[in-house]
């Protein structure tokens, strides 16, 4: 089943499954941030950790990205909601916690703030204002010349950027999520601020719940994959269990 997921536009989604406990009804699907994919170390071994324990993952490399089919230049958050969109198609049956990274955090909120088939959301390192995110750090490229963080392939395009300015930001969209929400975010993250992290969770009216990891970068390092994982993997199990009632940040 998972091998065969086709979004909109027919193009097939490269994922990879971690098999949970036997008969397990609910999964975790896990998405990456921009220029990305989903074999990034990080998002491997939260996948392994939360299987580990029991709880069945799925990781996605959105269309354009990673093994996905698509190009990298159509890639844009609108497109990669919708992307979810297909994932969710494919999993009925289950109850979905969504995991984004980065952008894929931006891409949680907006597909969960419309879609109820997302039971549960965590962001990780999530963006929140995209568009200043994109002139932060791509105000000085020019579109369809320029690499995105020098990475091969990574082509700043037209769409992506249009894209982004038209979203604006994510915050607004906080409020309309009611699910529990874990947001983990690292100290000393200098791509996503956790100011974004920290407005987002003001905003958010279910149950909620931040952990800040001391001295981590946005991915983790030096020493945070570890203490990443552990904390997902401990609120998953949590809301499993039905003790997240009463959380709040």
């Amino acid at each position: 089943m998972f091998d065969r997921i086709i979004n909109a536009q027919g193009e097939r989604l490269d994922c990879t499954f971690h098999p949970g406990a036997a008969g397990a009804d609910e999964i975790v699907v896990i998405g990456h941030g921009v220029t990305g994919h989903k074999d990034r170390p990080f998002l491997v071994a939260l996948a392994e950790g939360l299987a580990a324990a029991g709880v069945p993952a799925l990781r996605v490399s959105w269309s354009g990205n990673g093994g996905s089919e698509g190009q990298f230049a159509d890639a844009t958050i609108t497109k990669e909601v919708a992307d979810l969109g297909a994932v969710l198609d494919a999993l009925r049956g289950y109850a979905v916690t969504f995991a984004g990274h980065s952008m894929g955090g931006a891409v949680g909120v907006l597909r969960a703030s419309e879609d109820q088939r997302i039971r549960r959301l965590i962001s990780l390192a999530g963006m929140v204002h995209v568009r200043a995110f994109a002139e932060r750090h791509f105000g000085q490229l020019t579109p369809g010349r320029d690499l995105m963080w020098g990475k091969p392939g990574c082509v700043l395009s037209a769409a992506y950027w249009e894209d982004l300015r038209r979203i604006g930001t994510v915050v607004d969209l906080a409020p309309l999520i009611s699910v529990p929400w874990l947001f983990v975010h690292g100290s000393n993250d200098s791509i996503v601020p956790v100011h974004d992290t920290r407005e987002a969770l003001a905003r958010a009216r279910g149950p909620k719940k931040f952990v800040e990891l001391a001295g981590c970068d946005h991915v983790w390092e030096p020493d945070g994959t570890r203490r990443m994982v552990e904390e997902v993997v401990r609120w998953c199990l949590a809301v499993k269990a039905g003790k997240w009632r009463g959380w709040s940040a």
